[in-house]
C-alpha cells in the first residue's frame, strides 16, 4: 500500500502547484479588467488651482491617484490615475500619454484610453469641478441642486 501512497502524493502535490501557478499567471493577466486598482476616494478631493493644469494638456496628482487633463480653457476631465492592468499608478505624462511604470502600458490623458497594453480597458473617469478656483474631484462632487 505504501508504494501506491508516494506516486498519489507526487500526483497531487503536482496538481496543488499547477493550480497555484495558474492563480498566480491569472492575477497578471493582460484579460484584467480593473487589476489591483485601490477604489478612489469617494469623498470630494481639493487639487489645487486650476490653473496649473495647462490648456491643452494635463496634470497627474500621483498622491491622489488622478490625473487631469484640460482640453479648452475652464473644461476639465479628470481619471483615476492607476494602470487597469495591475493598478500601478502612472508615473508621468509625455505627449499627452500617461505611463505605468510597471508594465508599459500607456493611457490617452485627454480620454482615459488604452493605447498599449498589457492594458486593454481605459481609466476610469471621475467627476471634477472647479470650486474657488480649485480643481475638485470625487464621486460626491457636485451639489445635490445642480
Amino acid at each position: 500500500m505504501s508504494g501506491q501512497s508516494a506516486p498519489r502524493r507526487t500526483v497531487l502535490k503536482g496538481v496543488v502547484l499547477a493550480g497555484a501557478a495558474g492563480l498566480g499567471a491569472a492575477a497578471c493577466s493582460t484579460e484584467s479588467k480593473l487589476g489591483h486598482a485601490k477604489p478612489l476616494p469617494s469623498a470630494p478631493v481639493n487639487l489645487g488651482a486650476a490653473h496649473e493644469v495647462p490648456v491643452g494638456g494635463a496634470k497627474l496628482y500621483r498622491e491622489q491617484r488622478i490625473l487631469v487633463s484640460c482640453p479648452a480653457e475652464g473644461k476639465y476631465k479628470a481619471f483615476s490615475a492607476q494602470c487597469t492592468h495591475a493598478g500601478c499608478v502612472l508615473d508621468k505624462i509625455e505627449k499627452l500619454e500617461g505611463n505605468c511604470p510597471c508594465h508599459g502600458s500607456r493611457f490617452d490623458v485627454t480620454t482615459g484610453e488604452a493605447l498599449q497594453g498589457p492594458a486593454t480597458v481605459a481609466l476610469p473617469e471621475i467627476p471634477v469641478r472647479v470650486e474657488g478656483g480649485n480643481l475638485v474631484t470625487g464621486a460626491a462632487t457636485g451639489s445635490p441642486d445642480a
